[in-house]
């Protein structure tokens, strides 16, 4: 049986470094990392991706920078929630609008963008939500 390897000091730094980008809206910086190699679906330790982390923090132009280089809009964290979820929760109506438009599912997540809104008595998340078709 083999150990696994622990990860190096410099990688762990760099992942600090992009998950900081995500959640201070640093897009140009960002997208470079992503450009050079740096996976669009990184997960931290608890599965927020730098889109949900981006999203949370209300950053649309980096939310898009993130989507038009591949991230899944998609991808839950290990709480089950969406970086659509994490918008409506922050009443980012930019950020939700970029999520919509890339197809993202009101309905995913646990919970979802939908209960989201409504749980917390957000009806102008709400009214964005409901202009998106089902798929």
């Amino acid at each position: 049986m083999s150990e696994q390897q622990p990860i190096e000091q410099g990688v762990l730094e760099l992942a600090q470094r992009v998950f900081g980008l995500a959640r201070e809206g640093v897009t140009e910086e960002l997208a470079a990392y992503v450009d050079a190699g740096v996976p669009a679906n990184l997960t931290n330790e608890k599965g927020d991706t730098l889109l949900i982390l981006a999203a949370y923090h209300g950053h649309p132009e980096t939310v898009g920078a993130l989507l038009d280089r591949g991230a899944d809009h998609g991808r839950a964290n290990d709480r089950g929630q969406t970086a659509l979820a994490a918008a409506v929760f922050k009443q980012s109506a930019d950020t939700v609008r970029r999520l919509l438009a890339a197809g993202a599912d009101p309905d995913a997540g646990q919970p979802s963008a939908r209960a989201t809104a409504q749980f917390f008595d957000l009806p102008e998340m709400g009214a964005l939500l409901a202009q998106q078709q089902p798929g």
